[in-house]
């Protein structure tokens, strides 16, 4: 995973509200072998049409949005099913952050875990995003703030084990690597 401690990104906006995770990632790339250009099929149903055409008014399909990797989504982002492909299709896309004014806890996890930020905003704040498109903000984990070229500052939540996670580009199974050799001990084994 990639470490996010510190950067500077550009938004782009995508304010539907109750965006599930199958709106995100259609079931039925749920079988491709790697997660691996998973991002191709990112909201595959608003990006193309039935014939695979691209749909030019989707706004991920539009030149503003080459290179962004803050997404400033509705409210209750990532709603619906477990699946983990969601954050996956995500950051293969090239998302690092993305904004809300709530997430499902499970589609939350499964970003924490998969080296996608989810971050909670307080509404007036979120719509000012939402009027403001396509600018630069610095989202600085270290110090669990969002920083805004207007000179204004917001603060957010997340728990310390995700923090250090994310600030050590370390999923789960990583982080239990790391203390193998106490683990051994633990155990008796070593």
């Amino acid at each position: 995973m990639e470490k996010i401690k510190k950067f500077t990104a550009k938004t782009v906006n995508l304010p539907n509200e109750d965006i599930d995770t199958d709106q995100i990632i259609p079931a039925r790339f749920l079988t491709l072998p790697s997660k691996e250009g998973i991002g191709e099929c990112l909201f595959a149903d608003w990006r193309f049409d039935s014939s695979g055409n691209t749909n030019n008014d989707f706004i991920l399909n539009k030149d503003v949005s080459m290179g962004c990797e803050i997404l400033v989504a509705g409210n209750n982002f990532g709603c619906g099913s477990s699946r983990e492909h969601a954050p996956w299709a995500l950051v293969d896309y090239g998302f690092k952050a993305i904004i809300s004014t709530s997430f499902a806890d499970i589609f939350k996890n499964n970003s924490l875990k998969n080296g996608l930020l989810p971050i909670v905003l307080p509404k007036d704040v979120h719509e000012w995003l939402l009027d403001n498109p396509g600018i630069d903000i610095t989202i600085d984990l270290e110090n669990t703030r969002v920083e805004f070229n207007n000179g204004d500052n917001h603060e957010f939540e997340i728990e310390a084990f995700s923090k250090y996670c994310l600030i050590n580009g370390l999923d789960q199974l990583s982080f239990l690597l790391n203390h193998e050799d106490d683990i051994m001990k633990y155990e008796g084994t070593l």
